[in-house]
This record gives structure tokens, C-alpha cells and sequence, in this order.
């Protein structure tokens, strides 16, 4: 059963917030859990104003800020119907009836289905991907799969001069630069940005090409790490931040039995990026950089020319930080195909869920409360008090 509506007012809760954030990891066509999530939040009237996308955390990202507040949740399910618009491998099943088994083979047939023939408005199989033997290709095109009909999804349900106004959100996405490997944030602030910089930061090899950016390629975000949360993070002296980190990996898991199992955790373990240490080193930090901005404040007048002083300054900070954390966790269990099944089953399972985790989220409105500077950084994490 769907959880209750949160109720509107919660808007009220967070107003006080200089930054509501809105955090995606990639995952695939996981993502359908984001715009869950994101519906949820809109209900509630809450509307962040910087987004921080890896993969097809990106490319909801995309569609979220290309559009206006009235019109976001109707274009994301816009975009999952178009990627998602092959029908399930057998139109008179009902997946609410039959058993999981049944529901999970359905489910392979759908992910090789995408294997075999690729996803209307996101990618299709090349004719002839240059494997070696003396097949080679331009870098643009070393990949399983051509993602120009990706570029006609987006540039069709994305506004790009309102994702690109200065009064537009604060947008940043992440890909990785081939050539030297370095990570590379692309933020709509610093630079234009194109659906081609969503494509690179889902750009993940060697299924989808890498995509040239100024003479550069670049690869998914994901590949060096797939944990936006220090994006919405750094540089906001004196703010309070309020931000939701919504993963669709979690670094927890059963061990395996078999080597299918064994390939669906190593995948869970190296997606999951380990946000949830990751948090705790970021909360550690803010800590040690409030202790020193309050022990600042003691230093005399007389000693504050010094160049120890200017120095801790530089390192101090007043910063406070709220994060929501979810963690898709309610996924079936072997199914290690999961982030490349599309079949319009499962993104409805997945949204569903995401929307039904926002909302229990948001049914415990003192979670939205902004820290007192005595713990600077505060985490909520409703999968902690109700494991799956």
C-alpha cells in the first residue's frame, strides 16, 4: 500500500534553508526511483534550488531543471515512458500476482531484450562496434551502443536557457575526462551547459561512447565516483543546507552464493561509492571546521593580524547541514540485471517505491528541522529505523 501524501506545509519547514539540494547517483534505469522521490517532494511543496546529478542522476537532474516547477514531474514521466516504452516481455502478466521468480525471469527477458536491441530514445546497438581484430574507430564511437537518440530525448523535454538562466537552479553533473582521468564537474554557474554534458556524465563504458566536450571525451562520473554529495557541499561559507542524497546502490549486502550473486555485489559495492562513510567523513569534518570558526571568535583583536590566525581562518566554517539520506534498498533479490531493465513494469515499481520512501521520510517533519551549531551536521536516514 502507498504511503499517506505528505502534507503541504512541510514547505514551511524548510524555509529557513539558504540551500534545499537535491543529490542523484547513477544507477541506470534505477533512476525511476529519483523521480519518485522528486514527485514526493513537489507534492510537499518542497522545491530545491541546486541539484547534483552522476549518470542518470544527471539526466533526471536535466529534466528537473529544464523545466518550470509546475510541469518537472509530467516531463520525467515523459522521459521514463519514452526510455522505457517496451512493453514487458509478456502483456498478459500481471506482476503484482505472480511470484517473484516468475516477475524476475520476466525481468531478464527484458534486460536482454535491451542487450540485444537497445532502448527507444536512449541508445541502439552499433552495427559494427570496433571489438579489435582490426576494427577501430574515432573515440566517439568505441562503445556497444550510439546514444544519438538520447540527445533528441533531451533536447526535446529540456529547456536548456532555463536550465542555463542565472536565476535557473544551481545545476552541476560529473564525467570523467579519458584522456588524463581526471574528474570533471560541469556547473551551469561557470559554464553553458548542452545535453551533451548530461550524455557524459552517462556515458558509461564500454556500453555507451565517450562524448567530446571542447576537444576532451568524457566518460560517466560514476567511474571514479558515484556520490555527488561533496558537489552540493563545498564552497558555501555560513550557509544552512538542507539536502537530500538519494542513492540507488547500497554498500550493504548478503554475501553471495553463486557467481550471479557474487557479480551483483561487487556492482552494489563499487556503485554505492560508500556513501554512508563518506557522510560521516564530511559530518567529521564540519564539525572540525566549526570548532575552529567558535574558537576564532575568542582570539583578541590584537592577535588577529597574525598569520596563524589568517591561516585558520581559511579553515574555519559556520556552515550547517541537514542531509536525508535514502538508499534504494527494496530491489529484488539476484536480480543483478537491474539497472539496464526497462521494461515499464519495473520503472513503475521503482518510482513507486521512491515516492512511497519521500513521503514516509517527510512524515517525520522534525528530520527537516535545520542542526544547532552545537552538531553542525546532522544525517536522517529513514532505511536505519526501518530496515528493508
Amino acid at each position: 500500500m502507498a504511503a499517506t501524501a505528505p502534507d503541504a506545509s512541510l514547505a514551511s519547514h524548510v524555509a529557513g534553508y539558504d540551500t534545499i539540494a537535491l543529490a542523484l547517483q547513477g544507477g541506470g534505469a534505477l533512476g525511476a526511483y529519483q523521480a519518485g522521490v522528486y514527485e514526493a517532494l513537489d507534492e510537499a511543496g518542497i522545491l530545491p534550488n541546486r541539484l547534483s546529478g552522476i549518470s542518470i542522476g544527471a539526466l533526471n537532474s536535466a529534466i528537473i531543471a529544464g523545466n518550470p516547477p509546475g510541469q518537472r514531474v509530467g516531463r520525467l514521466h515523459e522521459f521514463w515512458d519514452t526510455i522505457c516504452s517496451t512493453p514487458r516481455a509478456a502483456a498478459w502478466v500481471d506482476p503484482t500476482t505472480w511470484p517473484a521468480s516468475v516477475v524476475e525471469r520476466l525481468g531478464e527477458l527484458a534486460a536482454w531484450r535491451t542487450v540485444l536491441a537497445g532502448q527507444p530514445g536512449f541508445f541502439h546497438p552499433r552495427v559494427l562496434p570496433p571489438i579489435g581484430f582490426g576494427l577501430r574507430a574515432t573515440p566517439d564511437q568505441v562503445s556497444w551502443y550510439d546514444t544519438a537518440p538520447l540527445r533528441d530525448t533531451l533536447e526535446r523535454l529540456v529547456d536548456f536557457d532555463r536550465l542555463n538562466d542565472e536565476r535557473a537552479l544551481h545545476v552541476v553533473v560529473s564525467a570523467v575526462n579519458v584522456r588524463n582521468g581526471n574528474f570533471t564537474r560541469f556547473d551551469n554557474r561557470r559554464q553553458r551547459l548542452g545535453a551533451e554534458h548530461f550524455m557524459a556524465s552517462g556515458a558509461l563504458p564500454p556500453g555507451l561512447p565517450p562524448i567530446e566536450i571542447d576537444g576532451e571525451y568524457y566518460w560517466d562520473g560514476g567511474v571514479v565516483s558515484n556520490t555527488p554529495l561533496y558537489e552540493v557541499l563545498e564552497g558555501h561559507p555560513g550557509h544552512e543546507t538542507l539536502v537530500f542524497q538519494v542513492d540507488l546502490w547500497s554498500a550493504r549486502g548478503a554475501l553471495p552464493h553463486d557467481l550471479v550473486g557474487a557479480a551483483e555485489r561487487r556492482k552494489e559495492i563499487q556503485y554505492s561509492s560508500r556513501t554512508r562513510f563518506f557522510t560521516e567523513f564530511m559530518r567529521h569534518t564540519q564539525e572540525q571546521r566549526r570548532l575552529v570558526h567558535d574558537l576564532m571568535a575568542l582570539v583578541p583583536e590584537a592577535q588577529r593580524d597574525k598569520a596563524a590566525y589568517r591561516r585558520a581562518e581559511a579553515q574555519q566554517s559556520a556552515d550547517l547541514t541537514n542531509v536525508i539520506h535514502l538508499i534504494y534498498t527494496s530491489k529484488p533479490s539476484g536480480a543483478h540485471f537491474r539497472d539496464f531493465e526497462f521494461s515499464r513494469d519495473s520503472m513503475h515499481r521503482h518510482w513507486q517505491a521512491g515516492l512511497d520512501d519521500m513521503r514516509q521520510t517527510l512524515s517525520h517533519p522534525d528530520w527537516l528541522a535545520p542542526p544547532d551549531p552545537t552538531q553542525p551536521f546532522v544525517t536522517h536516514d529513514l532505511h536505519r529505523i526501518q530496515p528493508a
